[in-house]
């Protein structure tokens, strides 16, 4: 009886064991969040949980079998599917059944688990990727399709990510905006049905609306308190994300490149791999869902993620296209007075036949015109290092202006519809980078320019035009892969470009914010959020962003936009991000300028905090008259406070302001700084000590009833 026991508790042992392995559980963990999938007695996957940290393994058999986690056209599921293709006999279903899944560390805190599903009656396999980053908090995901069919198959969807939620209520905040007023944020609560939000402008793809969103879970996350997703996508291209719930109010968030007019043909044993979806999940707010964003990308994405970025003073505010060399000496002269790290010339030193002397000519014909430098670039890369300063160039190597000899001689080379009237975007086109041959001509851009002039140290690298008239000559009868081909060929292009200048930064701008995104930011160190300069504008562009990228990768100049706001104000606001300036030094008096070379050694000494530290987000500009952001450095013996006041009522209470992120047992000095010279700082707690618990417990006053008065205040731990 004994032996029957013990050879009874064996066999239901062993039948567990077999059970589990042919219905696994997958877990995708990070130090606070579980992604977990199931898959069910039918062979499918399904995602069964998405949420906080679970610890008790035993738990794992009580979550719900849930949703199929990559839902496909054709069969049961009546909402948005993630992948939708059309086989060679006409077909248009796929059951995707689970395969097997592997998991690896990749490194120390970083875990890759690979979920592989196949079709049961064609030879269809696709590869779910997931990287999770424990202490970060965020999961990396993409999809790889591939078939063994005779023939190519089409792919009419093909999304990065598919997560799925069951909430009582869902809140998106979405970044919308135009040129000049980039990222301005809206919630809109998600109700039965879909909300889309998508571009389709192909270079400068995010001109109207950013890749990226938060999502918040059963009513309105705030900077501290909520549960919130912030997700996004790397893709520097036509993207998509979808949001749709269901008729039991479950929400499925589909992401990825935006299929519109973008069919693929997938040709047999070919990987068709989607962009990373990147998306973190916070149980204290947007505030903590936006540094584990800053933590990943500064250790894991971002170009020299953890290196020093540049200060710099730019030509184009005090010349525009009318400058020469002596004027451009001049400048450099200006730019050791600021006490900047490099002077940047931007747009109008090249093109002969067609001179660079407004936007609407010489864009393609990339040689120095000889009538505004004789000498060259190579005498301003010298001259630059004579003073003590680096040397920064702008191109805008994707673009061709129709008035130009690359035009002339290379038409071929250009997107545009052979039978139809040209439109032009800002007076030029797109070159089309699906073409082999383009990808050449554009990495010798920066290959020449770099060959001959060996001490440019930073390109700004700019991509002002949608594609219009959409039609590649190359791709003849492929029209469809038009959008994919051409961010493939641009990744093309900047990785040749990093192979070989591994140690040269640059900027990516695209007529303001038109590029802001992970996949991009790997060949480049930082973007250009803007053209709007106007620093109160500025103070909700810099906020937007800044729900996703650290400040180190956001370029924010001191210009005369806004006369009406002191140069001290636009200073600090510059100072939040990565600092440079854009403005004529005569149009200052003698005060200013010394304001400002002080400014730049103010910052240059806080580097390490702003760039590197944590950012708290204080007071939002959004529905107030005042603003305040801080930023804490990672021992938490120093941060620094901006605050500002834009435009106060009469008479007005003012608040103080509570603090963030330092230590509640250690003491700190509070002390402002940036002030003008001979100013003398009115703020109460100026100089005085007070314990970490006190300043963010209680706080201090830092705004006033002044109209756009600024303030700097660091706050340094008492030894």
């Amino acid at each position: 009886m004994k032996r029957k026991a013990i050879f009874l508790i064996c066999f239901l042992c062993i039948s567990t064991v077999v059970k589990a392995a042919d219905n696994p559980v997958i877990k995708i963990s990070t130090d606070n969040v579980d992604l977990i999938y199931k898959v069910g007695g039918n062979g499918r996957l399904y995602q069964s949980y998405l949420g906080k940290h679970l610890s008790h393994a035993p738990d794992m058999a009580y979550l719900p079998t849930g949703t199929e986690a990559y839902v496909t056209h054709g069969m049961k599921d009546y909402f948005e599917p993630a992948i939708h293709l059309l086989h060679n006999d006409g077909n248009p279903s796929l059951l995707l059944k689970y395969a097997g899944h592997t998991e690896s560390q990749v490194s120390p805190g970083v875990k890759e688990t690979v979920i592989t599903l196949q079709d049961d009656k064609y030879p269809v396999t696709v590869k779910m990727y997931y990287v999770a980053y424990s202490k970060e908090n965020l999961i990396k995901t993409h999809t790889e399709i591939s078939h063994r069919e005779k023939k190519p198959v089409t792919l009419y969807k093909y999304a990065s990510s598919m997560l799925h939620l069951n909430r009582e209520r869902y809140i998106l905040t979405e970044f919308s905006g135009d040129w000049g007023s980039e990222v301005r944020t809206k919630d809109v609560p998600l109700e039965f049905g879909k909300k889309i939000v998508d571009t389709k402008l192909g270079s400068r793809a995010n001109m109207f609306v950013s890749p990226f969103f938060q999502l918040s879970l059963d009513g309105a996350a705030c900077e501290n308190n909520g549960e919130v997703i912030a997700g996004t996508v790397g893709w520097t291209g036509n993207f998509a994300f979808v949001f749709e719930v269901d008729n039991d109010h479950g929400l499925r968030v589909i992401s990825g490149i935006n299929p519109n007019a973008s069919e693929y043909r997938l040709k047999p044993d070919e990987v068709f791999r989607t962009p990373d979806f990147y998306f973190t999940y916070s149980f204290n707010g947007k505030g903590q869902a936006s540094r584990n964003f800053h933590d990943w990308a500064r250790k894991y994405q971002v170009k020299d993620g953890d290196k020093d970025r540049m200060t710099l003073l730019n030509n184009w505010e005090a010349t525009h296209f009318n400058f020469n060399q002596e004027k451009l000496v001049e400048l450099m002269d200006d730019a050791v007075a600021l006490g900047v790290d490099m002077f940047l010339l931007d747009d109008g030193w090249f093109a002969n036949k067609y001179p660079r002397s407004s936007a609407t000519q010489g864009l393609g014909d990339w040689e120095v015109t000889a009538g505004k430098l004789p000498d060259g670039i190579g005498f301003l890369t010298e001259t630059a290092k004579s003073k003590g300063i680096k040397f920064g160039l702008w191109i805008e190597p994707e673009m061709v202006s129709p008035k130009s000899v690359l035009y002339q001689k290379h038409k071929d080379w250009v997107i545009h519809l052979p039978n139809r009237d040209e439109y032009y975007f800002r007076s030029q086109m797109v070159l089309d980078l699906c073409n082999p041959e383009v990808q050449d001509f554009v990495f010798g851009i920066v290959d020449n320019l770099m060959s001959q002039n060996p001490d440019i140290a930073f390109f700004k690298w700019d991509c002002n035009s949608p594609i219009t008239n959409i039609y590649s000559t190359y791709l003849k009868d492929k029209q469809s892969h038009l959008y994919i081909d051409y961010v493939r060929g641009l990744y093309n292009v900047l990785e040749r470009v990093k192979s070989k200048y591994p140690d040269l930064p640059m900027m990516l701008c695209s007529g303001g914010g038109g590029r802001s995104d992970y996949e991009a930011l790997r060949y480049f160190t930082e973007f250009w959020p803007s053209d709007n300069t106007d620093p109160i504008e500025r103070l909700f562009i810099q906020w937007g962003y800044s729900q996703i990228f650290p400040a180190k990768t956001m370029c924010a100049h001191v210009t005369s936009w806004n006369r009406k706001t002191s140069i001290k104000f636009r200073t600090d606001v510059a100072m939040m991000g990565k600092l440079g300036f854009d403005i004529k030094l005569d149009d200052m008096n003698e005060k200013e300028k010394q304001y400002c070379s002080e400014a730049v050694k103010n910052y240059n000494r806080l580097k390490p905090v702003i760039l590197e530290g944590d950012m708290y987000r204080l007071v939002s500009p959004y529905g107030n008259n005042h603003t305040s952001t801080m930023y804490v450095g990672k021992d938490n013996s120093r941060g620094v406070v901006f605050a500002f006041d834009i435009h106060p009522r009469y008479a007005e209470k003012t608040l103080p302001v509570r603090l963030q992120g330092l230590d509640a047992n250690k003491t700190y000095r509070v002390m402002e700084i940036n002030l003008m010279p001979g100013a003398a700082s009115s703020l109460p707690a100026n100089g005085k000590l007070f314990s970490g618990e006190f300043l963010m417990t209680v706080g201090i006053p830092l705004f006033t009833t002044q109209q756009l008065h600024s303030r700097v205040v660091e706050i340094i731990a008492a030894e």
